[in-house]
């Protein structure tokens, strides 16, 4: 069970649920992650070390 947002679980499962949700709804921006077109794993593997490093870029970017 997870914890709801801003609600403490006893057993700490769902601390930093907001976290996985905030990282797939940046991943979904690309759309050919968000619709796999890709057959082979290591092309998919590919794009979505691209997307992480654009995304990191655009953070950094930001930050300065």
């Amino acid at each position: 069970m997870i914890a709801r947002r801003g609600v403490a679980h006893g057993s700490g499962l769902g601390k930093v649920r907001w976290v996985v949700e905030r990282t797939f709804a940046w991943l979904h921006q690309f759309k050919r992650l968000r619709i796999r077109y890709e057959r082979h794993a290591d092309l998919h593997q590919g794009l979505l070390e691209l997307a992480c490093s654009l995304i990191c870029l655009r953070r950094l970017r930001a930050s300065f």
